[in-house]
């Protein structure tokens, strides 16, 4: 294991770092609060600039960051308050694209190293594609180091002029373990009890309800699944933009889906579903399939971006785009228990491989090493 100092060398003061995030995905939003943690234990002195709201959800001040709330906008207040929160420090950590364009705005004339994470990809088409390229490109080349969370996150920062990409290790802080719910009102059995599915599979996917998330054709899918016995049941949690496009199809088409909103109890429900369902046209290292894959539950996703070094052979993959191969990886698994066996005992192996928590932050910490030219931290 490798060890990280917990003080500052003799006669040098505690690092000074700043991060960054945004509106923030759950996934970038938990992983700054796990290196905010590991940094502060390790005596490193951290500020995170996020909006009130993620303070509130994430608790940064509770694990020893100080919190100065900035708005996700890059208006011009909001720059000058994130530039004030910069200006005595050593380094400054941006989380997500839009992050790190404020970060970059804000740090115009000052001589601090910026590092940029990014977690996933913005998506955009026709003139805001060509607007999209254009602010990566600005990110990409102003940042002293730009870690990507998958490979081809770390390539797309090449494609746009980087001069040092490289692949970050991202941990996922452990979730609950799904047999012992903090709520004995969300034992998987209630659960089932609540959406619906008693006595027929649960199937489930998690996201929001937008465009590139696949889910017109999970829905294209669940129409091959009504002719099985019992017919399963699809819950889709979540909110966004095709909310009602998607209720209409359900009710028109009469369909074995129900969407179930915004949900704060995911880790309670990976516990009582029988298949996780990742439809995306596009993912990084998707906090669903890695929340999945750790507590054990099968899970079918489309093999794009960064999921196939994610999961190994420890999930099903198909094609995105294709409803006929997603619903007869479905169907195939339902009717094969063993296959299903299988499958959780390689997730938690595949699970037992990726970067610890420990390894994040000293991965980070040795990029922050490099760039302040301080003496050692790991």
């Amino acid at each position: 294991m490798t060890h990280v100092s917990s003080h500052p060398p003799h006669g040098q003061s505690a690092l000074r770092t700043v991060q960054v995030l945004g509106g923030g995905s759950a996934g970038s939003s938990a992983h700054v609060r796990s290196l905010a943690a590991g940094l502060v234990a390790r005596g490193v002195r951290v500020t995170v600039c996020a909006p009130a709201e993620a303070d509130r959800a994430y608790g940064f001040t509770h694990v020893g960051a100080q919190h100065v709330p900035v708005p996700r906008s890059s208006d011009p207040a909001s720059v000058a308050a994130l530039r004030a929160a910069c200006a005595d420090a050593d380094l400054v950590h941006a989380h997500g694209l839009h992050a790190g364009l404020r970060a970059t705005l804000a740090l115009s004339g000052l001589r601090v190293p910026l590092v940029v994470t990014w977690h996933t990809r913005a998506h955009a088409e026709g003139a805001r594609a060509h607007l999209l390229r254009l602010l990566e490109r600005r990110v990409a080349r102003t940042a002293a180091v730009v870690l990507g969370t998958s490979s081809d996150l770390v390539d797309r920062a090449r494609r746009r002029g980087a001069r040092d990409a490289r692949l970050a290790a991202v941990a996922l802080p452990a979730p609950r373990t799904p047999a012992q719910p903090q709520d004995p009102d969300l034992s998987p059995l209630k659960l089932r009890a609540e959406l619906g599915a008693t006595e027929r599979p649960l199937l489930m996917a998690v996201g929001s309800l937008d465009r590139h998330r696949g889910y017109d054709v999970l829905l294209d899918a669940a129409r091959s699944w009504r002719r099985l016995d019992p017919v399963p049941l699809l819950v889709v949690a979540g909110e966004g933009p095709l909310r009602a496009v998607l209720q209409r199809r359900i009710e028109d088409e009469e369909l074995p889906a129900r969407l179930i909103g915004r949900r704060g109890d995911v880790a309670d429900l990976l516990s009582a579903v029988d298949l996780v369902l990742l439809p995306s046209s596009w993912e990084s290292r998707s906090v669903l399939a890695q929340e999945a894959l750790h507590v054990g539950v099968p899970l079918v996703a489309t093999a794009v971006g960064g999921i196939p070094e994610l999961v190994g052979d420890a999930a099903e993959l198909v094609p995105y785009g294709d409803a006929d191969a997603l619903a007869e990886a479905v169907v195939r698994l339902l009717g094969d228990p063993a296959h299903r066996e299988l499958l959780k005992e390689r997730g938690v192996r595949q699970a037992a491989g990726w970067p610890t928590e420990d390894e994040t932050v000293a991965q980070v910490l040795s990029v922050y090493d490099e760039l302040t030219q301080t003496q050692p931290l790991v």
